[in-house]
């Protein structure tokens, strides 16, 4: 859709209000309703949004070691701008209008610290490279049958499950849920956000969902928006979604594993895919595949962004903890799955359901452009099997402090994303975990209350 055709779709509207949000560094959506004669006033030139959406972590408390806004700067408006392009018609809320925006700096181009706009300067660097990126992502989470006020009354304590019991695949539990199953699929759908699949996971009232792929810009809103959608449609069934990467010790945790591609200018040509070759998989994604191997100790937080990220990242849990590859191997960071011209492409297993979807992206497409950048050769031999044993290209970071640790000290890493946005993230990750290391938990109250 053109912005002069999303204008005159506007005015079909059935009511006379608009939405409109941008997403903050945590992957939060932020906005605000407008009615629809402020939106004809801003809806070219842009408008002032407060800073503080990225002066403040997901709780809304401040950072105190950001450079970018804070007190020392009064948290001023920053200048956004609609992307008409982006309009969709909200089904579960009267057909709302809703749009999506960009935040941009006093020089016109993107704000450094925005994720939408750090996704869209990677994208176009592969569009300058001659690289059509097509990605898509798949989410797996935990329903359970709550509302925000019981959730925050019983201390977020024994949510009771959408269903119980292991079932993986069922025909029944979704059947025995289908007004929510059947909202999900055919509510998003109309919303703009398509969905391939639709199933049930192992764990008590889990789904997995996979989104249809797209260019990369409109999977990353396809993705933000299906997080929101979920919970939005969810509050509509007495059902609370979480997306937390690991809900519980005992229970498998929960991806968001990015699917890509790239593809040529004209798009009429899958790159990763070379008919002649034994594998299938050409010389250009084996250097794609280097290049996230490479790079992925040092972008780690992209992909794993809270403290909850890494209690995900352990041996046996579905999800990977080695710099490993191979072709259709779930124990692997990056799972290769070649096919046909049209369905070969990259799974990178590492990124966890909790991550910011631009950011997420924005990190497989520009470490896999480097590899492609730099030549680089697949040396890595790929893992036959248990790739948890697999540890001779090394392993991943294993919490989010040594992981921000590594990434804010990364040459390579200020180089793909500029030292302003890695800057302002890696702080944004240690204020985390500041959060986190001076709370008091229930493990350490059981561990040592009686006995130390």
């Amino acid at each position: 859709m053109t912005p002069k055709q999303a204008l005159e779709a506007l005015k079909t509207a059935k009511t006379n209000k608009v939405k409109l949000a941008i997403t903050d560094i945590d992957g939060v959506l932020r906005g605000k309703v407008v009615s629809i004669e402020k939106f004809q006033s801003i809806a070219e030139g842009g408008f002032g949004f407060c800073d503080v959406v990225f002066g403040w972590d997901c709780g809304d408390m401040a950072y105190d070691n950001i450079n970018y806004t804070g007190w020392h700067t009064g948290y001023p408006d920053a200048q956004a701008l609609v992307d008409l392009k982006t309009l969709r018609f909200i089904p579960w809320d009267g057909e709302t209008p809703f749009f999506l925006a960009d935040f941009i700096g006093t020089d016109g181009k993107g704000l450094p610290v925005c994720p939408r706009s750090l996704l869209k300067n990677v994208i176009d660097t592969a569009h300058k490279e001659g690289f059509s990126p097509f990605f898509s992502q798949e989410f797996e989470w935990f329903n359970f049958i709550e509302d925000a006020k019981s959730l925050h009354e019983n201390g977020f304590r024994k949510p009771q499950p959408l269903t119980p019991g292991m079932f993986g695949y069922s025909i029944l539990r979704s059947s025995q849920n289908a007004d929510f199953f059947h909202d999900l699929f055919d509510l998003m759908k109309d919303f703009k956000v398509p969905l391939e699949g639709l199933h049930t996971e192992t764990g008590p009232g889990v789904y997995e969902a996979a989104i249809t792929y797209s260019d990369a810009l409109e999977a990353a809103d396809r993705a933000v928006l299906f997080k929101t959608g979920v919970k939005e449609i969810g509050h509509r069934h007495g059902v609370i979604p979480t997306f937390m990467a690991k809900f519980s010790e005992n229970l498998p945790g929960c991806s968001g594993h990015v699917h890509q591609s790239l593809w040529d200018g004209d798009q009429k040509n899958n790159l990763f895919y070379d008919g002649k070759s034994k594998t299938k998989v050409s010389k250009l994604m084996e250097s794609y595949i280097a290049g996230q191997l490479y790079c992925l100790p040092y972008i780690l937080p992209m992909f794993a962004p809270t403290i909850n990220s890494y209690k995900r990242l352990v041996v046996g849990a579905w999800a990977p903890t080695t710099l490993t590859w191979a072709i259709d191997n779930r124990t692997t960071a990056l799972r290769v799955l070649p096919g046909s011209s049209k369905s070969t492409r990259l799974e990178t297993r590492v990124v966890g359901s909790d991550s910011n979807p631009y950011l997420a992206m924005a990190g497989c497409l520009a470490a896999g452009l480097y590899g492609i950048r730099k030549g680089l050769k697949l040396s890595t031999p790929m893992t036959l099997g248990n790739g948890y044993a697999d540890t001779k290209n090394g392993v991943l970071p294993g919490n989010l402090m040594e992981a921000s640790e590594k990434m804010s000290q990364s040459d390579l890493a200020k180089e793909l994303f500029g030292e302003a946005f890695v800057d302002h993230f890696t702080q944004t990750r240690f204020w985390e975990w500041r959060q986190f290391s001076k709370v008091v938990t229930d493990w350490e109250l059981k561990r040592y209350f009686e006995i130390i």
